[in-house]
């Protein structure tokens, strides 16, 4: 068998006979299923001990990270593809991440595209995310930009089998466990990619975990790329473990004092207002930035359009992200 395809379910009776069609029509032959029932109470169960062409385990409800690892034990495959009770593969989808990760034997996981499947008004700021974890597919811009938010659509990608002894399975905490495994393995220094084509519609339903599940709120994220952040600057900043912030306001000084906690020493805040903060780091203002030989500069801006602004002020004064600067 190349490719085990682990999939998570809780109660998902009226989504998952879709999504297990989009995965019997893939075009890719040499592939199992392997679906673990996370003590559904709705009839998922009951549902899937009547489907014929996959692998299903029946466990207690413990959570989504117990149900993948019990997935990951049960694999067969060379290649791990995930995937969610409510998403939708097109036809090709494990055909060419399967064929893009033979083509590129440097790169340890590949993701796709995604096509964002809610309503984009209501939706708006998921919607927004999806355009930018798209436009993320290259290595180098995945790698530079994983601080800022995770870069993946969980379902949508696909890894090889060694990463798990390697460099370890999946985490049980109180942080997102795909991000949280990203971050893991990018700094061990395994590459990650993406085909440039969209392979999986992404739903976005009220009970997506990401929406109701404290794991997967801004804070969780920020404290779980934290200490990640950290290692790398290590290894990265020249000026260690001397950095400035972009961005002064309540909720930045807040996660820089989880930066802080880590071992870092905040020299300067940066922001476009004249502020007095209560605390003995002092505020200057973007022309009083001194050069990219002389700093390390984190922006921790989250507002998109202002990270644009502030990626292109920078530029121009010669700072080089991954190397004078870095966004997060």
């Amino acid at each position: 068998m190349i490719v085990s395809v682990i999939m998570p379910v809780w109660n998902a009776v009226n989504t998952i006979s879709k999504t297990l069609e989009s995965l019997r029509a893939q075009t890719f032959e040499s592939m199992e299923i392997v679906v673990v029932d996370d003590g559904s109470t709705d009839g998922t169960t009951e549902l899937l001990r009547d489907q014929n062409g996959i692998i299903l385990l029946e466990r207690p409800h413990r959570g989504i990270v117990p149900a993948l690892n019990d997935g990951l034990a049960a694999a067969t495959g060379s290649y791990i593809a995930r995937m969610d009770a409510d998403d939708l593969c097109r036809p090709e989808r494990i055909e060419k991440q399967v064929n893009y990760l033979e083509k590129h034997p440097e790169i340890g996981l590949a993701g796709c595209r995604v096509e964002f499947g809610g309503d984009r008004k209501l939706q708006a700021g998921y919607a927004a995310y999806v355009d930018w974890i798209n436009s993320l597919t290259e290595p180098e811009d995945i790698a530079l930009n994983r601080f800022v938010e995770s870069p993946f659509a969980h379902p949508s990608v696909m890894f090889r089998r060694e990463l798990l002894s390697a460099f370890g399975a999946y985490r049980d905490g109180p942080f997102p466990e795909d991000y949280e495994l990203w971050l893991r393995w990018m700094d061990a220094g395994v590459n990650m990619g993406k085909v440039n084509e969209e392979l999986i519609t992404w739903n976005d339903p009220p009970s997506r975990l990401s929406r109701t599940d404290q794991r997967y709120s801004v804070d969780a994220f920020y404290k779980t790329k934290a200490e990640y952040l950290f290692q790398w600057l290590e290894k990265n900043n020249p000026h260690h473990p001397d950095v400035m912030i972009w961005g002064a306001g309540r909720v930045t000084r807040k996660r820089a004092a989880i930066l802080k906690a880590c071992g870092l020493r905040i020299t300067h805040y940066i922001d476009i207002k004249s502020r007095r903060l209560n605390c003995d780091t002092p505020v200057i203002r973007p022309e009083e930035i001194p050069d990219p030989d002389s700093c390390m500069l984190l922006s921790m801006v989250g507002n998109r359009g202002a990270r644009k602004q502030i990626y292109d002020y920078l530029t121009e004064c010669g700072f080089v992200v991954g190397e004078s600067m870095l966004f997060c």
